[in-house]
Formats: C-alpha cells, sequence, structure tokens
C-alpha cells in the first residue's frame, strides 16, 4: 500500500470511530447553535463556524481525540488481510496464545466446578444493600479466600514464552551461539544501542531529567523552575501531542495526573462519571467468581505493600468494576487475545458469553497495574478511567502472546540481547551457575517494574512509558539494573544467591541507571 492510500484508509477509519462517539454529538449541537450568533455570516457560514469551533476550544479536543485513537486503532494493513492478521500476523504466536487462553480459562473453570463456586450469581437483596453501605470500606471485610488461588502466576507464563518456536525458522542454520544462550528462542527485530539512543534522543546526558536535576545541588532556576513553567503552559494549553513529548523528561509531581490524563485524553466527563456508577452498579447487583481473584490478589500483593496498602479499598473498586466493563472489550481488536467464553444455562439452551465480561481474566500481581495510580488520582471515577486507557494502550501487552514491540516477547527478547551484547561475561556467568537472568527479571517486566521500585522512581519509569507510547524503556531497564549489579553479580554461586543481590530495588534511582547504560556504554 502507498504512503496516500493508507493515509485515506486511517483517516476514514478514525472518522467512522469518532462519528458515533459522544464528542461528535457535542460538537454537532455548538455548531447548531453558534449559527444564531451576529458574526456568523450566510456567505462565509463554513469558515465561520470553523472559526468558532477553533476559538471555543472545541477544535483542540477534536484534535486530542484523533490523536487519542491514532495510539489505539490498528496497524495499517493490507485491505485483503483477514482479521485475525490485524491482531498478530505471526501464525504460531497466534496458536500460543489460543492455546495459552484455553490452559487459563480450563483453571478458571475447573476451580469453580471443584469449589462448588458459580462463575456469577445475582445478590440477594440483603447482600446488595450490605455491599453497598461498604463500598468505601471493602478492605474491613474478610472474606474466606483460603480456598481460591490466583489462575497462574507470571512465572507459568513465562515457561509458555520459552517454549515458543517459529516452525519457519530452521535452527540448525543459525550456528551462533548467542542464540542459544537466551531463554526466548524466537526471532523478532529488537533495537540494540545505537537505535535505542536515536529513539530516546531527549534522555540523552545533555538533556535536563526529572529524576535527576531535581535532586542534584543544582539551583531550580537552571532547569526546573523553566520546566515546571512549560509543563503548566502544556496543561493550559490542553495538548494531548504536546503533553507526551513534554513527559518524556518526566513530569513534576504536581502536573502528572494532570498531564497523563491530558496524554491519554482522559477527560471525566459527567458520561464517564455515569458509566463508572453503572459498573458500580453492576458489582453490587452480581457477585462474579472472579470478584475473588480480585480480592486474593489485593490481599497477596497490594495490602502487603509499604507503599501500597493504604489504597486497599480504591483498588477493590477499580478492579471490580473493570471486570464488568465491556468497553474493554474493544482493544481485542488490536490485541492478539481473544476475550474468553463460558457457558451459562439459558432459558432455552446453552449458550456462550464472554467472562469475566471485559475478557480479562486477572492473574496473580494484576492489581499492582492499578496501585501506583492511586498516589495521583484521589475520585474513583478519574482513578478507573485512567487505569482502564492505560490498560488498553500498554498493560494488556504484558500478558498476552504477540510479536509488537511493546509486547512482552520482544521485551524479553530485548533484555536478552542486550545483556548478551553489552555483558556477555555476566551473561555467560549467570547462565553457568543456573541463574538465567531472564527467570529474575521476568516478574519485573510483566508488571512494569510496579512493587519492586519505589514509588517516585516507578512514576518517573511510567512517565517515559507515555512518553515514547512504548514499553521498551522497561527492557532497557531490566538490562540497566544487572549492568549496575554486575559486579555483585559475578561473585554469585547460585540462583538463590543472584535473587538475593537483586531482591531489592526500592533504592535505585531509574533515569540515572537507563541513561548511563544507554548513553554511556562502550559499544
Amino acid at each position: 500500500m502507498d504512503e496516500g492510500t493508507e493515509l485515506s484508509l486511517t483517516i476514514a477509519q478514525i472518522v467512522q470511530r469518532l462519528k458515533g462517539s459522544h464528542l461528535h454529538s457535542q460538537i454537532e449541537r455548538q455548531a447548531k447553535e453558534c449559527l444564531h450568533q451576529p458574526e456568523i455570516k450566510l456567505e462565509s457560514l463554513k469558515e465561520d463556524v470553523r472559526s468558532f469551533l477553533k476559538t471555543s476550544g472545541w477544535e483542540r479536543k477534536l484534535q486530542n481525540a484523533v490523536y487519542r485513537e491514532l495510539h489505539v486503532q490498528l496497524p495499517p494493513s493490507h485491505p485483503a488481510a483477514p482479521p485475525e492478521h490485524l491482531k498478530e500476523p505471526l501464525a504460531f504466536m497466534r496458536k500460543a496464545q489460543t492455546g495459552w487462553e484455553k490452559r487459563v480459562l480450563k483453571s478458571l473453570n475447573s476451580m469453580s466446578t471443584e469449589l462448588g463456586v458459580p462463575l456469577a450469581r445475582m445478590r440477594p437483596a440483603v447482600e446488595q444493600k450490605e455491599l453497598a453501605n461498604k463500598w468505601n470500606e471493602m478492605g474491613t471485610d474478610e472474606p474466606d479466600l483460603t480456598r481460591f488461588r490466583p489462575v497462574y502466576a507470571p512465572k507459568d507464563f513465562l515457561e509458555v514464552l520459552i517454549s515458543l518456536r517459529n516452525p519457519n525458522h530452521d535452527s540448525s542454520e543459525d550456528v551462533s551461539a548467542r542464540s542459544h544462550w537466551g531463554l526466548i528462542q524466537v526471532s523478532l527485530n529488537v533495537r540494540d544501542i545505537p537505535q535505542l539512543r536515536q529513539a530516546y534522543i531527549e534522555l540523552n546526558l545533555t538533556s535536563g531529567q526529572l529524576g535527576i536535576d531535581d535532586h542534584a545541588h543544582i539551583h531550580p532556576d537552571l532547569f526546573e523552575s523553566d520546566y515546571v513553567q512549560t509543563g503548566k503552559k502544556v496543561v493550559v494549553e490542553q495538548d494531548s501531542a504536546a503533553a507526551q513529548q513534554y513527559s518524556r523528561q518526566g513530569c513534576p509531581t504536581g502536573l502528572r495526573a494532570d498531564l497523563w490524563a491530558l496524554i491519554l485524553n482522559s477527560t471525566n466527563q459527567p458520561q464517564d462519571v455515569m458509566h463508572y456508577e453503572q459498573l458500580k452498579a453492576g458489582v453490587i447487583q452480581h457477585e462474579l467468581l472472579v470478584d475473588n481473584l480480585i480480592y486474593k490478589d489485593v490481599k497477596l500483593t497490594a495490602s502487603n505493600d509499604d507503599y501500597y496498602f493504604v489504597f486497599e479499598d480504591f483498588l477493590y473498586q477499580v478492579l471490580l468494576c473493570f471486570s464488568r466493563d465491556t468497553a474493554v472489550l474493544e482493544h481485542f481488536k488490536y490485541n492478539s487475545a481473544t476475550p474468553p467464553k463460558s457457558y451459562i444455562q439459558g432459558k432455552d439452551d446453552e449458550c456462550a458469553v464472554v467472562y469475566p465480561p471485559n475478557g480479562v481474566i486477572p492473574f496473580h500481581g494484576f492489581s499492582m497495574y492499578v496501585a501506583p495510580l492511586c498516589f495521583l488520582y484521589n475520585e474513583p471515577s478519574k482513578l478507573y478511567s485512567v487505569f482502564r486507557e492505560m490498560y488498553i494502550r500498554y498493560f494488556f501487552r504484558l500478558h498476552s502472546i504477540s510479536s509488537s514491540h511493546s509486547g512482552i516477547v520482544s521485551l524479553c527478547l530485548q533484555f536478552e540481547r542486550l545483556l548478551q551484547t553489552h555483558l556477555p561475561q555476566l551473561f555467560y556467568h549467570l547462565r553457568q551457575i543456573g541463574a538465567q537472568p531472564l527467570r529474575i527479571a521476568f516478574k519485573w517486566m510483566v508488571r512494569a517494574f510496579s512493587g519492586y521500585l519505589s514509588t517516585d522512581q516507578l512514576l518517573l519509569l511510567w512517565d517515559r512509558i507515555l512518553g515514547y507510547d512504548s514499553l521498551e524503556i522497561v527492557a532497557v531497564l531490566a538490562a540497566a539494573v544487572f549492568a549496575f549489579r554486575a559486579e555483585n553479580l559475578m561473585e554469585v554461586t547460585s540462583l538463590a544467591s543472584a535473587e538475593a543481590v537483586l531482591a531489592d530495588l526500592s533504592t535505585l534511582k531509574v533515569i540515572p541507571l537507563i541513561q548511563i547504560f544507554l548513553f554511556a556504554t562502550a559499544i
């Protein structure tokens, strides 16, 4: 496809998607209302209406909506390509993802059968009233969760990724020892340090960075004051693209919540608040088996975390509502995964429905995607809409098998390649003692480091994920952590001692580590 055809296809897709939106009807209403104004002349009607929409801020809102669509829509492809190719172009990846989904669903269904707990049930009126009354203090409730176990943990998922093989690739041809060093045995195009330097140019050693220049003994006038002023202008201008570019050098603490919401075009309009309330009503009316998995996960992770335990109630609210949100199903158009279906006894016949309603079965650690956002947003509907947007843009890629640059397979491969290329002795040493680096780093990457770094450092990392619209920086940081602790790791003699060296990452400073690894490593 040539560039012109590709562009016109993209425009047509975006117009189609925005046509039915609330924004479309709002702009239409504004355009009709402005016709009564004296400055709108019949002879220059089109230009006058356009100019009115521009000055009254509607043009910017439309730009932000288009910018959001560009981030979440399907990548351009051949018009004749079948739908499954749009989700994931590589057949062996699709097959592996389908097999993994079957395993997860089987695990959920067998839990339901073994424990005698239905997948969904209507709550009795008394129970509904009780839940509505304690909605803001669900953490005080202690349901018996001993019988429930997480459907899967990251290490189970890692085993699936390790077993991935491309049937079209004859590994006997590839005699380079390096390919057999690592655990990931599929070939994907991942960037090395010279390409990463090009892509992450704003992180170079000569650019000012929040996460470094605001902590060093540097007068704030030299960088911080001007940078914060620029940030305030970006927020006032309400421009998503500018906010994304700004976020590459970090967001000031006081502006981060507004900047992230702007990048994600998460506006928290009255209809968003109403949608959240509808989801809440759905939680109160029906109980799902996955609710127990959510309770269990929060209890096992965030409730035991020094930073996040105070947000326990928020996490229940957001995750229970998320499990009921059918709007999340929209992202399966570009996600290699397919929403799981379960059979319920219908009035006439058995019928298959998506279960849970959002198509996402939570796994061990899932609640840690939400926890850091609780530091930024204290209004549940706003917290919810930002989390949902973060999930359908980024987090879903961390637990589905795909060939995407931001997908977990690419991140694992990139992490291994960076270490093999730039720290070959360390990689070889760890492999020899049975401490494959990926087995240690995988849990960090699958959670985008949530729960492993101190919160201020994690938010600085997530600034860059949003700024560069990619999870690639997560793999770079994982490699940088190994580089930073390389001296100690060269001394270890077992997997347990290697894990001990890397057990506590809470003292690490993220941006200096990434900068040194990318821009001060000899190539």
